[in-house]
């Protein structure tokens, strides 16, 4: 980022040039954003970015149950924190039970596939967000 806020009176020049309302330019090492106030180009302070949700996909066609089938309470609730290989659900393939696992630590946020649905491979069923 140190580079580029070297360049930034050189990227508002350029900017002032044009008809265009705001440049935000992101780096791994940070965001630079100008934009206009009036006739001047003004470095506007970096938005902060919403977290990304990382969908838990099905490892395998099955039925997903939110709970082994001898317990009653789910695997994993919405809003509930869950580590990376915690069990959040589980896949009937006929006899077999498959666990299906967080792969990494987050909450959960969404719940998509309904208890007893027939899924297919990679259908999302879970929403995590990472921690």
């Amino acid at each position: 980022m140190q580079d580029i806020a070297l360049r930034t009176p050189q990227l508002a020049a350029w900017l002032a040039g044009t008809d265009i309302g705001l440049l935000e330019l992101r780096t791994p090492q940070g965001t630079l954003r100008l934009g206009r106030q009036g006739d001047n180009i003004v470095e506007l302070p970096a938005e902060e970015a919403e977290p990304e949700h990382s969908p838990i996909h099905a490892p395998s066609l099955g039925v997903f149950l939110h709970s082994h089938p001898l317990a009653a309470a789910p695997l994993a609730r919405i809003g509930e924190r869950v580590e990376a290989g915690q069990a959040v659900g589980v896949l009937k393939i006929g006899p077999l039970l498959l666990p299906v696992t967080a792969p990494q630590a987050g909450i959960v946020d969404g719940i998509h596939a309904a208890d007893g649905l027939a899924v297919g491979y990679g259908t999302p069923l879970l929403d995590l967000l990472p921690l």
